[in-house]
């Protein structure tokens, strides 16, 4: 059984994430995928003499910052001893900081994490929510083995950037998806984006479905599709096309 592992303040985040969509069924256990998610609550981790998980900066400064000692203490108790991983515990696991320090998460970069750790006999995978103005750097030294952003902007806490992480990259896992060409003909594949998808009625306020797409012609199918990928890339997303030419 693939883990992966959420150091959290707010557990209940990712409730929908499990509860809901094509990688909540793979998550309940519902798909041939066999991966597991399992929430630390931070707040449970803190010393007795001491109610908060985070304190003022040293230097002084804007807002509070995440203890390193409450942290390693979640790590430790909530993930290694918990989940029966001993003292080799960094051969075992591999931690996970999303935080704009990081390279930015995109299509290729989420199929090379998910070839990483989509084998059973991968690292399981621990995933550290900061919230605040961020986490003692002496955590981030010692414990993360890789920081993910999402792209320059703020977000309150790391929940949903790990919710988006997450999500993304257990589509290329193996046994989630019904089709693995689901995956394959997705936008960003190939530098593009996907052709357009028409369902029924046939007719929608006196639009019809372009009539290739019900000929039974399969080459002709496919040949459109190509044409109108490139064409809503170039009209959208021109960028995408010049990453093939570098």
């Amino acid at each position: 059984m693939k883990k992966i592992w959420i150091i959290t303040l707010f557990p209940n985040y990712f409730d929908s994430l499990i509860n809901f969509g094509i990688t909540g069924s793979a998550l309940r256990g519902e798909r041939e995928a066999k991966i597991e998610i399992k929430t630390v609550q931070l707040r449970n981790y803190t010393p007795k003499d001491y109610k908060g998980v985070d304190d003022s900066p040293y230097g002084g400064g804007v807002g509070m910052v995440m203890r390193a000692d409450v942290l390693k203490e979640a790590l430790l108790k909530g993930v290694v001893q918990d989940g029966g991983y001993g003292e080799d515990f960094r051969q075992k696991l591999h931690i996970v900081f999303p935080g704009p320090r990081g390279k930015t998460w995109n299509n290729e970069y989420c199929k090379d994490f998910a070839a990483r750790f989509s084998v059973l006999d991968s690292k399981d995978l621990v995933f550290i929510c900061g919230r605040y103005e961020g986490i003692d750097e002496r955590f981030l030294n010692l414990y993360v083995d890789e920081q993910i952003s999402l792209g320059d902007f703020i977000l309150t806490g790391g929940e949903i950037p790990t919710m988006a992480i997450i999500d993304s990259a257990l589509r290329f896992f193996n046994g989630v998806l019904g089709k693995r060409e689901s995956a394959d003909q997705e936008s960003f594949q190939s530098n593009m984006l996907e052709h357009p998808q028409y369902t029924r009625p046939k007719v929608f306020d006196g639009v019809e479905v372009p009539e290739v797409l019900t000929s039974g012609h399969h080459q002709n199918i496919e040949k459109y599709q190509r044409e109108e990928a490139m064409r809503i890339t170039r009209l959208h997303r021109p960028d995408l096309l010049e990453k093939d030419k570098k």
